[in-house]
């Protein structure tokens, strides 16, 4: 800053506060040099002076002893005005006690009468007003311009800080973060957006004014505090609600917190954020929780997700990821035949043995991870209908799953007309199961990719029907080729009636739009038969078999119809 003011030409701005006209004098003739000095005889005078112009002053050099306003009472005053507290200030004086008691009002130094070292003097000025200067532009950078709060860097170096001067005490790292924000901007405008963060900043700030703590505003919406341990976060959390509430109620603004407590010291406080923002994020869309704390079960749980993350790569291209086939039995005619089957992935792991799907597959959908694996299913798929034509001569139509994140691609269609041509397949031996929940997203789109994969002569299956996103208005809308209902159906309608008659109305449903119902789920003889009896068509389960690995599904196909 200071080799740019040079540059540039330009010259800090001085105020010298003397009744002595000598001491005025000896010091504008020895800072006129460098500095544009200006002058007041007392106290009230400089007052005058610095209102309104307080700004372009670097530093005040200030007598005690003067008429009209003292400069202690001077000091005083600058030490509370929020717009005068920012200029440094140097006393002139020759009594040590005085040094001292300005010193504890503000004063940034002093400078002993008589001013017999002028380079003493200059060299005083300069460092003070660099000092300033410096203090100023750090201040300026720790902050979020819009909150207040510290950003990332210097909250995590004043945690550093802390530990350094009280290494024994016991606290946490709390984030929290606003689900689905960008909505809010999108909706009602950037300025509501930012005034939901004020909003929330100053109630953390309310919060913990009393408490060892500090906050932190960082990636647009995520909010960290380092306090002392053992607070109560559902009440923290009640209280940010109710205070949104108040401030903002037109619109609901949900919050998700996640406590890393007691942090580890022999960790970095890089590694407590991550923690407490891990257990944050795994929350996210789970509105049964609001609050996660990260503990060594969820340490351990953690470590475990992150090595199939990790491992995903090499299980295919090691081909560790199995597909396995359930068939899909037409159960309306004399007897059951083998219509189709239902792609299903399992994972044969080297080290860990075989992960449950349950353990992979919810967490590769949360991370975008999910379309490469759909891409691996369907190509496996593709290849081994291919396999079966060549090998058996029967051709096998196989459902494969499209998650949410494959209908947001604008490839989408391309790719599964290259995996027709690649491997010598009609558009119906690959079925595409589109999972309930798909549905509820972006109807308008899902409308779009949906009637152009069906032009292309791809059957549409819905999945999990039933399964908590229905809406009815949807099935009139959204072009599908069949309903898989959803196997809680399957498992409650010998029950009770109520169960039974919700399977019935599926059935109605289906009926009604002229498409066929797969029923989920099937163990027993008894339940295929009520099914059967209640003009359901087909049907997959324990009941015919449990998923297979492809060299064990042949043994299907003498079940198939002529």
């Amino acid at each position: 800053m200071h080799n740019y003011r040079e540059n540039i030409g330009l010259r800090r701005h001085i105020l010298i506060v003397d009744d002595e006209m000598i001491n005025r004098e000896i010091l504008g003739n020895l800072l006129s040099a460098e500095y544009e000095v200006h002058f007041a005889e007392n106290g009230e005078e400089a007052l005058k002076i610095l209102r309104g112009r307080e700004h372009i002053y670097s530093l005040i050099l200030l007598d005690l002893l003067m008429p009209v306003m003292d400069g202690f009472t001077l000091i005083d005053i600058i030490k509370n005005d929020e717009k005068l507290r920012a200029i440094p200030v140097i006393v002139m004086t020759s009594e040590t006690d005085a040094e001292v008691k300005s010193i504890k009002l503000g004063a940034a130094d002093f400078i002993t009468k008589p001013y017999d070292m002028p380079e003493v003097i200059l060299a005083r000025c300069e460092r003070i007003i660099e000092l300033q200067e410096d203090k100023s532009l750090i201040h300026a950078a720790e902050r979020d311009h819009l909150t207040g709060l510290y950003i990332k860097d210097f909250f995590t170096e004043y945690i550093r800080q802390i530990e350094k001067y009280n290494p024994d005490h016991s606290r946490d790292l709390m984030v929290l973060n606003i689900e689905h924000f960008h909505l809010i901007n999108e909706l009602y405008g950037r300025s509501e957006g930012d005034n939901v963060l004020i909003c929330i900043a100053d109630i953390l700030s309310g919060i913990f004014k009393s408490i060892d703590a500090i906050g932190c505003r960082t990636e647009a919406d995520y909010f960290y505090m380092y306090a002392e341990n053992g607070l109560d976060y559902e009440g923290i959390l009640k209280q940010i609600l109710a205070g949104l509430s108040a401030t903002c109620p037109s619109y609901h603004v949900r919050l998700r917190i996640g406590v890393y407590p007691d942090v580890d010291k022999t960790l970095l406080a890089e590694n407590w954020i991550d923690r407490a923002k891990t257990a944050c994020d795994r929350i996210r869309g789970d509105y049964s929780r609001h609050i996660a704390i990260y503990d060594n079960e969820f340490y351990e749980k953690s470590k475990y997700q992150e090595r199939l993350i990790n491992d995903i790569d090499d299980a295919i291209a090691s081909k560790d990821l199995l597909v396995f086939y359930q068939p899909k039995y037409y159960i309306q005619g004399e007897k059951p035949t083998l219509k189709s089957a239902e792609a299903l992935i399992r994972w044969k792991h080297p080290e860990l043995g075989m992960i449950s799907p349950g353990d992979f597959i919810p967490l590769f959908e949360s991370n975008g991870l999910i379309q490469k694996l759909d891409r691996y299913v369907w190509n496996e798929v593709a290849q081994q209908i291919d396999r079966w034509k060549k090998d058996y001569g029967v051709s096998i139509p196989v459902s494969v799953n499209v998650s949410r994140m494959d209908i947001y691609s604008p490839r989408l269609r391309e790719e599964f007309l290259e995996l027709l041509e690649a491997n010598n397949l009609s558009a119906k031996e690959l079925m595409l199961e589109i999972t309930e929940s798909a549905y509820a997203d972006n109807a308008e789109q899902l409308v779009n990719v949906i009637e152009n994969l069906r032009n292309d002569g791809f059957i549409i299956e819905m999945d999990d029907f039933g399964s908590g996103y229905s809406s009815l208005n949807m099935l009139t809308t959204i072009p599908i080729d069949a309903l898989k209902m959803d196997m809680k159906f399957i498992r409650n309608m010998q029950k009770d009636e109520k169960s039974m008659k919700l399977v019935e109305l599926v059935l109605d449903i289906a009926k009604f739009l002229h498409i066929p119902v797969i029923a989920e789920g099937v163990e027993t003889e008894e339940q295929m038969m009520l099914l059967k009896e209640r003009d359901c068509d087909i049907v997959q389960g324990y009941y015919f078999s449990r998923p297979v690995p492809a060299d064990e599904f042949t043994k299907f196909f003498s079940d198939m119809s002529a």
